[in-house]
């Protein structure tokens, strides 16, 4: 009898210790997929086309989350930017840790503002799973990039805020359509 209590009380604990795992995993489920669209914006007097791509893949302890901006110059200049960022739970409510880095101990962490690397972590609130990048230069004057993507019929509502230090640089607003 007591045995059997023992491995009852054991796959309890196992449950309890498993269960916020695959809430995690689950909470990301409904923005699983490939989205597609693009952006016509100004800078600097100019017109600039950008196409934008974003995957969002949910993980067994998170979500990875890969976005692509190929910029198109009014000259004929192409510029790529693409981006592969796993996310796992920081042990604070709907906010994600990046893990961009494997430390001397075998953990994903994520990069060191004050080496120059972004500092980059995620935020789920409601519909709108959000990107946040801190970078801080050799002068020490920082930079924050937002990507909020909140979910729609047709697909996710991209917005993209680039600020240098509280004032805003850029901003892009546009609609990314579910292709898978």
């Amino acid at each position: 009898m007591r045995q059997s209590s023992s491995i009852i009380c054991r796959f309890f604990a196992v449950l309890l210790i498993l269960s916020p795992l695959a809430a995690v995993a689950g909470e990301f489920d409904r923005f699983a997929g490939s989205f597609m669209g693009e952006a016509e914006f100004m800078v600097d007097g100019e017109v600039q086309h950008r196409d934008m791509s974003t995957t969002i893949t949910p993980t067994k302890n998170g979500v990875r989350i890969s976005w692509t901006s190929i910029s198109r110059r009014s000259d004929g200049r192409v510029k790529t930017r693409t981006y592969n960022i796993l996310f796992e739970p920081s042990g604070r409510k709907n906010i994600y840790s990046s893990a961009m880095r494997t430390n001397v101990f075998g953990k994903d962490v994520p990069l060191n503002p004050l080496k120059g690397e972004p500092y980059v972590w995620a935020r789920l609130d409601g519909d709108t799973l959000s990107v946040f990048s801190l970078i801080i230069d050799e002068t020490g004057e920082y930079e924050m990039q937002e990507y909020h993507r909140t979910l729609v019929a047709e697909g996710l509502e991209l917005e993209f805020i680039r600020l240098r230090n509280g004032g805003a640089l850029r901003e892009i607003r546009t609609l990314l359509h579910r292709i898978d």
